[in-house]
């Protein structure tokens, strides 16, 4: 039977009078590299910091790896990683510095953060600047940082919020091999992204989130035979865009123009 590394039950999460997160049941099966999609609004980044423990539920409950993450979150957190939506990282550490810090947070003895630090700043081409301040990086170098802190534990399930934003594409390959080895290896990844063909080429399930409320939910291949059964022609295969637009953008994109393009 598989094993599940991450289930909700009616999710909720209000501000005020939003319900940014609306009643969400979701599934996802450990080993599996997981896309979670929605146009800007939907619910997505809330979502995430609700599983990742940033920020409480208004109702409902979560389970990662089989714990509740209300009752036990300091057992959940030591098992996952997390590059979040801002980043949150240290601007007056250098990346060594910060990267030992975080390490030593997670409970590595310094040896072993050392030998990781050093590791993942070789792996993530940050090695030349040594005595450069995280504040003197390029955005996409903190990128880098960001999801170098993520694994330097060995997390067991991986929370990225628009990872490959502002990465070259050199960086991004490299991300994205590390990101498929980890998958072979057994771990959990859960990705949001607006770049609609990374995921389709790295995600091998789904869920997509519209106003807060869970659309879809399956394998790739599932939600493309159901949207082709109702909306495309016979022996044609639709990408994850058209799918993706079929299901929560024909609404949008219906009437839309502007007067003085014609």
């Amino acid at each position: 039977m598989d094993t599940t590394a991450i289930a909700t039950e009616h999710l909720t999460r209000r501000f005020g009078e939003l319900v940014a997160v609306d009643d969400v049941n979701l599934r996802v099966t450990a080993g599996q590299f997981f896309g979670f999609l929605g146009p800007n609004g939907a619910g997505k980044s809330t979502t995430i910091k609700m599983l990742t423990g940033l920020l409480a539920a208004s109702a409902g409950r979560m389970e990662i790896l089989g714990v509740d993450l209300a009752s036990n979150p300091v057992e959940v957190k030591r098992q996952i990683g997390v590059v979040p939506e801002g980043m949150a990282l240290f601007g007056r550490l250098t990346g060594t510095e910060y990267l030992n810090f975080v390490g030593r947070m997670y409970g590595l003895d310094r040896e072993t953060s050392a030998k990781r630090t050093a590791e993942l700043l070789e792996f993530m081409q940050l090695a030349e600047r040594p005595k450069a301040l995280v504040t003197d990086y390029s955005h996409g170098m903190q990128k880098k940082l960001a999801l170098a802190a993520a694994v330097i534990h060995g997390p067991k399930i991986l929370f990225l919020d628009e990872p490959f934003e502002g990465v070259d594409a050199i960086a991004a390959g490299t991300l994205k091999a590390m990101l498929q080895r980890m998958i072979v290896r057994g771990a959990t990844i859960f990705l949001t992204s607006h770049v609609l063909e990374i995921v389709e080429r790295l995600c091998s399930h789904l869920a997509i989130i519209d106003h807060g409320r869970l659309v879809a939910q399956g394998s790739l291949e599932e939600l493309r035979a159901g949207v082709q059964a109702h909306a495309a022609p016979a022996g044609e295969k639709l990408t994850l865009e058209e799918i993706f637009l079929r299901i929560v953008g024909s609404s949008r994109l219906a009437d839309q123009e502007l007067s003085w393009l014609g």
